[in-house]
């Protein structure tokens, strides 16, 4: 190793002053490659020894100038493989929001016709919340249950009264272009049953997912988080008009 360091500067030394700075630099690229998990593009201080001992075997035998050209090989590939990676997570970002999209739109062929909350009276005097609901199917899918998310509003609050998800399993399932309105009866000891709630509250349901004749899920891809969202605009804006020849769409992006 204590000759490697001598070697080193030696051959910085043999170089014209204007070159040095280059050449420091090349051989920390050099050194710091060859350490996984470093990033040779924000080289850290690392002492002669620790240098030499890292970057020898791969500078064995070269000038300085064959050194700084390794070095700029090294970056260019580098830069290569990171471009490569971020066109794969393009793609694969594109598609997963592409097939989010696709889903929402066969989604809303099931349409929610009506929506209506009111607390009814029970033979026994006791307030049962109920909700109002009429779906038609618009899809060539039967379906047997509705994942829906119910909004509970009144004009003079500006917090909901009620904002829950919930299921409904529909019994016999709802063949393609069939139209049906139910009631449910939600837990009158829940937050739909709360007596504070005023007549003119209005009710608005958004279906999440729905299920199949077989209870499974139909048009589920899940949309893009917010950091997903985020990092597919900012590779847009990098990458834009740029798609690799080939992209594994299920490519490690980490």
């Amino acid at each position: 190793m204590p000759a490697a360091v001598v070697s080193i500067e030696k051959v910085r030394e043999s170089l014209p002053t204007y070159k040095r700075d280059e050449f420091d630099t090349a051989v920390k690229i050099i050194a710091m490659s060859s350490f996984s998990g470093i990033d040779p593009f924000n080289p850290q201080r690392m002492n002669a020894a620790e240098i030499a001992e890292s970057a020898n075997a791969y500078m064995h035998g070269l000038t300085g100038d064959e050194i700084i050209e390794r070095a700029d090989s090294m970056l260019r590939e580098r830069r290569a493989r990171e471009r490569e990676q971020a066109l794969r997570t393009l793609n694969r970002l594109e598609a997963k929001q592409a097939n989010a999209q696709r889903d929402q739109e066969r989604l809303a062929q099931i349409r929610i016709d009506n929506a209506r909350y009111y607390l009814a009276t029970s033979p026994f005097g006791a307030l049962e919340p109920v909700i109002e609901l009429a779906v038609t199917n618009g899809t060539d899918h039967t379906i047997s249950e509705l994942m829906l998310r119910g909004l509970l509003e009144s004009p003079e609050r500006d917090i909901a009264w009620v904002d829950q998800t919930f299921y409904y399993v529909i019994s016999g399932g709802l063949a393609p272009g069939e139209s049906a309105t139910w009631s449910l009866a939600p837990n009158r000891f829940g937050p739909w049953g709360n007596d504070q709630i005023p007549r003119n509250a209005e009710l608005s349901l958004t279906l999440l997912g729905v299920n199949d004749a077989n209870g499974e899920p139909l048009w589920n891809a899940p949309p893009l988080t917010d950091s997903e969202t985020e990092r597919l605009t900012s590779l847009r804006e990098e990458y834009e008009g740029i798609r690799p020849q080939t992209a594994d769409s299920g490519a490690s992006d980490d």
